[in-house]
Order: structure tokens, then sequence, then C-alpha cells
């Protein structure tokens, strides 16, 4: 058991949830914000999980949240951002207001959020900042590109800012999920100009279902959550940490190997062969 504090964004359903749940079941007091608990949607009933209301799209909810936080208990140990959102569409087809909207939440609320956690991890002397990557963050598939731009740039964000807090005894870590049965359609939403005349409606309809195939064969969200529990119990944090399949694992390798056509026909035989 331990007596330490984790808040974790966009803990209401998905990684995000089994992850709070891990953590509780480890003993930590977590303190679970997300979007949904401003609806009035129902919280979760866990013993060790205080729950509020979290938007990291607005400044004035996340200082909302660090001051409830802050008095429920003086000190947090971890921060662990979940929050997320993907639209699938083409990239031609996609909307730059769709693009910005993934990555408002994305990127930008995990900007937010750190900037308005740093300060308490400072005057602590330290503390742990996590944040969710993906694969998609190391390479991109098909009809996902607002998603990998918004994971792309948090690889890259994780870097600058590791360097900079580990004076002030802040450690970061990337998470990189694979494919795990989590998550909610409400924030798996489609281009609004996707439809079945678009030219890519084929190519679209094969990726998006190998997608969603792949979701639902995935790893054990729970398994993960329990995982990032132990790993943050030690003084001693990765800097990443590829949660995966052993399929994903390799493919990973292969992209980071292998010519860039090489790569390309193995994705296009993966997400867009037609088996008919």
């Amino acid at each position: 058991m331990t007596n330490k504090t984790v808040w974790i964004t966009g803990a209401s359903s998905g990684l995000g949830l089994h992850t709070a749940m891990a953590f509780a079941a480890a003993g930590w007091q977590v303190i679970a914000g997300a979007r949904s608990f401003c609806d009035g949607a129902p919280r979760p009933e866990l013993a060790g999980v205080t729950c509020l209301p979290l938007d990291v799209t607005s400044a004035a909810s996340i200082q909302s949240f660090c001051a409830q936080a802050l008095e429920i208990t003086p000190r947090v140990d971890a921060l662990v951002q979940c929050a997320g959102m993907l639209v699938l569409g083409s990239c031609e087809e996609t909307d730059p207001d769709e693009y910005r909207r993934v990555l408002d939440t994305n990127f930008l609320g995990m900007v937010r959020v750190n900037q308005a956690v740093l300060p308490v991890l400072r005057r602590q002397g330290g503390g742990k900042i996590v944040l969710f990557s993906s694969i998609n963050g190391l390479m991109g598939i098909p009809y996902q590109s607002a998603y990998t731009a918004s994971k792309h740039a948090i690889e890259g964000y994780a870097e600058c800012l590791a360097l900079e807090v580990q004076r002030f005894g802040v450690r970061v870590m990337l998470v990189e999920p694979g494919d795990h049965r989590s998550g909610s359609d409400r924030y798996r939403a489609h281009a609004a100009a996707m439809s079945p005349q678009s030219p890519y409606a084929g190519d679209y309809q094969r990726a998006t279902a190998r997608i969603h195939h792949d979701e639902q064969n995935g790893s054990d969200p729970d398994c993960l959550g329990g995982k990032l529990a132990r790993v943050l119990a030690r003084k001693r944090i990765p800097f990443r940490l590829r949660i995966a399949s052993p399929d994903q694992h390799l493919a990973v390798w292969i992209h980071k190997l292998l010519p860039a056509r090489f790569n390309a026909w193995v994705l296009r035989q993966y997400y867009l062969h037609d088996t008919h």
C-alpha cells in the first residue's frame, strides 16, 4: 500500500478509467478528472477515487480542478494524462476544425494541464508526469491523420519537457499503448465529409473495419493500468514505456529499421487490401 496521490485526466472511460482503477487498487489516492464529469454523467464508485469535473480544453476548468484536488490532498506525486479523442477521415476530407479539435484535446490539453501542475511539482521538490502517446506517435496509419499528428506532437513535446524539468526533480514518461479493449465511441468520431460518395470510401471502410477489429481484440486494459501503477511505484521511471502486443512491437521496429517504401507496402496490405 502507498500514501501517494495521482491525478489522472480522461479518467471516465477507456485507458484512463482502467488506469485510475489500477492505481486505486494499488493503494494510491486517485483524483480523477474528465470532461464527462462536467456533464453530470455517472461517476465511477471506486474506493480511493475522487472524481472531479475537468475539461482540458478550458483553462478555467483546469484551474478549478487543481484547486479542488489540492484541497483534498496538498501533494501530487504523479500526474497521468490520458485525455484524448480521435476523428477518423481521409487527409483530404478531414476539416481543419476537426484537426483543431483533436489537437486541442490530445496535445494542447496536456500542455495546459502541465502548465497548471508544474508550479505545484516545483514547489514540492519533484514528482512524475506521464503523458499518454500511442504506437501512432511512432508511425502513421491511414485515416487516422488527426490522431497520429497529435501523438507525434506529444512525442516531441515530451522530449523537450523532460530536459527542462529534470533539474526540479520532475521526471517525465511517455506511455505508448498499442490496441487495447477500451474506449468509447463518443470519442471516436468520423469526419463529417466522409460518405459513400467519397473517392476514398472503399479504402476508408476497409481501414476503419480493421481499426475497429484490432481495438475490439486488443490487449487487456487492466493489465496496462496495473503495469503503469507498478512502474510509477519505483523511484526511477523509464522515459518511454511501450505497452503493446508482440506484433505491434515488431511493427514499430520494422518501421524504424526498414525502408519507407517497404513499410508503406506492409501498411497498405494490412489496412487497405481488398480481400474479396
